[in-house]
């Protein structure tokens, strides 16, 4: 045999080994799957906030089993509607010092001007009706009860809204006449109210947003109070002898108001003056908007 064949021979004898060699070597391992995507980020939508400004936890009155809220104007008198509707505009005429808002005060001149004595005429049915019914302490239940009335009308969260209802209202008040005030007032103190039902109802929104928020991104940090007015004269209140059935809402001590011989207070005292509103409770501005006394009214 040849040396090329013998080499030949070789070659090929020495490739077969290799092959049957590299038959017998097990494959080599798949390569490692790329690791995974990083999660989501999380995107926490901002805590929802209180309407208005108001504070995180504030008294909200209470929705009666009538469907009515339980608020200072709830189940009045006729004398207390047409009253309210003059303390709300009071409320309006020393806080509502925006320039939009300029008209509220010379409007609400004009009404205790032009209405003097009809509303002369309520305030001495006002004071019969707690009279009647709490006879010797009849004051303090009245006096109690006006206060909350003008706290209620100057809450600060709902003051801008308040101020463009009474400003409708205050622009209307020229074209009524004297023996509709009543009537009036029946149909204008609802649209005031209305500001703070809708406020009430916001609120109420933001406490259910807030436990949807800190059920998934926070522990729960707010507590709210629910609690209503009592309006002393409601049929409905019950009078012990002795009590004054009016709630504890916030209030402020009533003043006198010169020339109003035991007449409901104008305006509790004012706060003093600050750069910025609170929202944890009501806010005067200075000052009183006293009606003239009517030579008519008085006692002969």
């Amino acid at each position: 045999m040849s040396r090329v064949s013998t080499q030949s021979v070789r070659l090929a004898a020495t490739a077969a080994g290799l092959a049957a060699i590299a038959a017998c070597t097990p494959p080599a391992p798949p390569p490692p799957p790329p690791p995974p995507p990083p999660p989501p980020a999380v995107v926490i939508p901002p805590k929802p906030l209180p309407p208005g400004g108001a504070t995180a936890s504030m008294t909200i009155p209470l929705m009666g089993a009538n469907g009515i809220r339980q608020t200072v104007n709830a189940n009045l008198t006729p004398s207390q509607t047409t009253w309210n509707l003059r303390s709300a505009l009071n409320v309006a005429a020393l806080n509502c010092l925006k320039p939009q808002y300029a008209g509220i005060l010379p409007a609400y001149k004009g009404f205790l001007e032009t209405h003097a004595r009809k509303l002369s005429a309520t305030n001495r049915a006002l004071q019969s009706e707690f009279r009647q019914k709490y006879g010797p302490t009849y004051r303090d239940v009245q006096d109690a009860y006006m206060t909350q009335v003008y706290n209620y009308f100057a809450l600060p969260p709902a003051l801008d809204d308040f101020c463009a209802a009474s400003l409708a209202v205050a622009t209307e008040l020229p074209k009524t006449s004297k023996e509709d005030i009543d009537l009036y007032a029946s149909t204008a103190l609802p649209r005031i109210e209305g500001v703070f039902e809708n406020f009430f109802r916001a609120y109420e929104q933001y406490r259910v947003n807030l436990t949807a928020w800190n059920a998934q991104y926070g522990p729960p940090t707010v507590t709210t109070t629910v609690q209503g007015y009592t309006n002393p004269l409601d049929p409905n209140t019950p009078v012990a002898p002795g009590t004054s059935p009016v709630g504890t809402m916030p209030a402020t001590q009533p003043v006198v108001v010169a020339g109003q011989s035991q007449a409901p207070v104008d305006l509790p005292p004012a706060a003093a003056a600050s750069g910025s509103l609170p929202t944890s409770g009501p806010i005067f501005r200075s000052g009183e908007i006293v009606q003239k006394t009517d030579d008519a009214s008085k006692p002969k």
